[in-house]
């Protein structure tokens, strides 16, 4: 018995639990038969497990073959009235073991569909001894039933004696508090992994921009890990995963971008570079529209005083509402963002902002306290007054209320930030010249603190032992393997495998990715050839990536979440030289 209850406390597989506690019990009594029912939620108790020596039956648990009985119910459905003629329903309902010698002879109970099964298969059901499995909290959680108890000398089926039921009561007892414990663990887990997916859906609910990146992340991380433990080639072949490490794996994949809920919207889902709350875009076509009003009313002027020939006013008029048109088209592309900005484009934007405009009403009136707060930093204009028509004003600059706390020399995470000096900046013109994408270094800073967050928030959880990991495997993935990444500037040497499987999926899952705004989604090959200069780069883990590839990792990634357009031809061969 101690054995037994040694053995059921290690065991942490469901089914090979409950088909341990009915084998024992089976041993114990010398049993040709049992079942093993576990109590549902919706009070019924459903087969489990069923063994049957003599007959060669074995349906349940490990063995794959379904048990198509229906549960045994407690209650009738439609009076609601106790069910006390089976006798596992009366069992559980009472609490109490029920030995049977003869089933056939018992008057109590209906055994009609025990005489059916015998009839058909040429068996004699005998004996039986029914026990409830009670947990801690003494409640019913299942039933063990054993099935014609076998004379050892004999081999005659002979009734469950009273020296041999006080034994499979301790073993149902045990077994209820060892299932019960299982089961709790399950639940736990359950809501753990529930809880996770949540967290991460509502992440990639935030933004429509990135919505699924949390759930396709750990479906790639998963597919690289699995072809890097089944690799027999180095550095892979001595590399494995444990079914408690996959399960680490699965949780820092699925929270690898928790540390999202701390970043604006807005800045996630900048698509071009005036846009903040709204796109400001908008604001700096009213002054194009008014400058060109001024031009209009100059050149109607003009006519009314009579000094300057009307064609050579309408001529400069003309050529003036041209250039302003240019002006404004050039802009408005510069807005949008892309890959780089030549210098030459920035200048004409610097020149482009000299233009000016008659501005006649208070700009301090009907906006947010903040906005006011940052406008009285400098005295205000008497009205009217000539602006520019871009500017970068000293209210446009957000400072930080102190010093970034992830970013002291010596902090306890080992972080290695470069902290720009100004917490947002909404310059027009700064933001115009971006010189490639849409977001400034402050935006990205505050893109970038995501993993910051993340890493913190993680390391702030009480993970159990074999969970200690995740803060790392989910912390890893914007590191570069020449130790230029972040937050912390790893190199390869400094990280795991699982780690270096993460920066390659968060890689590819974004440049794939048919919902970002600053981009098109990039075809297969074009997405390869990117990460092929990473890898060149030393930015990704150069043997993973070649795994990646001959794996057919890519591959089967694409035909489940990319749109069909995207997938092309692509020689692989010429990346693994």
């Amino acid at each position: 018995m101690i054995e037994i209850g040694i053995a059921l406390s290690a065991e942490r597989d469901t089914n090979r639990l409950m088909e341990t506690i009915l084998l024992e019990a089976k041993d114990l009594s010398n049993a040709d038969g049992g079942t093993l029912y576990l109590r549902t939620e919706d009070n019924n108790l459903k087969f489990e497990i069923m063994r049957t020596d003599s007959l060669k039956i074995a349906m349940g648990g490990t063995t794959g073959k379904e048990i198509t009985f229906p549960p045994v119910r407690l209650h009738d459905p439609t009076t609601g009235k106790e069910n006390r003629t089976n006798v596992a329903s009366c069992a559980a309902l009472t609490g109490k073991s029920i030995n049977i010698p003869d089933a056939y002879e018992a008057k109590n109970f209906d055994f009609s569909g025990t005489r059916r099964f015998d009839q058909g298969t040429g068996y004699r059901s005998k004996s039986f001894l029914t026990v409830p499995m009670k947990n801690s909290q003494d409640e019913v959680i299942g039933v063990l039933q054993l099935l014609n108890a076998i004379d050892r000398k004999t081999g005659e089926v002979i009734p469950f004696g009273d020296d041999i039921q006080p034994l499979i009561e301790a073993l149902a007892s045990q077994a209820a508090v060892a299932l019960d414990n299982k089961q709790l663990l399950d639940a736990q887990k359950l809501l753990l992994d529930s809880f996770i997916e949540l967290i991460a859906s509502a992440i990639d609910a935030k933004s429509p921009y990135t919505g699924g990146h949390c759930q396709r992340v750990p479906e790639l991380t998963k597919m690289l890990a699995k072809a890097a433990c089944e690799s027999k080639d180095v550095p892979f072949a001595e590399f494995d995963l444990t079914e408690e490490e996959w399960y680490e794996l699965h949780i820092a994949a699925w929270l690898h971008d928790c540390g999202k809920v701390t970043t604006p919207e807005y800045v996630v889902d900048k698509a071009t570079k005036l846009e903040t709350i709204y796109d400001r875009v908008h604001e700096v076509r009213t002054r194009f529209e008014v400058v060109k009003r001024d031009a209009e009313i100059d050149y109607l002027k003009g006519i009314l005083e009579g000094k300057e020939d009307p064609e050579k006013l309408r001529a400069k008029l003309d050529e003036r509402l041209k250039k302003l048109d240019d002006d404004f088209a050039f802009i408005a592309q510069c807005n949008i963002g892309g890959e780089f900005m030549a210098p030459e484009k920035i200048e004409r934007v610097k020149e482009i902002a000299k233009v000016q405009w008659k501005r006649t009403l208070d700009d301090r009136i009907g906006v947010s306290h903040e906005e006011k707060k940052r406008r009285e930093r400098v005295p205000a204009p008497a009205l009217p007054v000539v602006e520019n028509l871009l500017s970068d004003r000293d209210d446009h600059i957000i400072y930080r209320e102190g010093p970034e706390a992830a970013a002291e020399k010596d902090n306890e995470f080992g972080f290695k930030l470069e902290v720009p000096e100004h917490k947002f900046n909404l310059g027009e013109v700064y933001n115009l010249c971006i010189a490639r994408g849409t977001l400034t270094s402050e935006e990205r800073f505050k893109i970038n603190d995501h993993i910051v967050q993340t890493i913190i928030m993680l390391g702030q959880l009480p993970f159990p032992k074999h969970l200690k990991r995740v803060p790392e495997y989910a912390g890893g993935h914007h590191e570069k393997m020449d130790g230029t990444g972040y937050p912390k500037k790893l190199n390869k040497d400094d990280m795991s495998i699982p780690a270096r499987i993460m920066a390659i999926a968060d890689i590819f899952e974004a440049l794939t990715a048919a919902d970002r705004p600053y981009k098109a989604p990039k075809k297969l090959s074009e997405s390869i050839k990117i990460m092929s200069f990473m890898k060149k780069d030393a930015h990704i883990d150069p043997e993973l990536f070649k795994l990646f590839l001959t794996s057919g990792v890519y591959k089967e990634y694409a035909e489940r979440f990319l749109d069909p357009s995207q997938i092309d031809d692509i020689d692989i061969n010429q990346y693994l030289k």
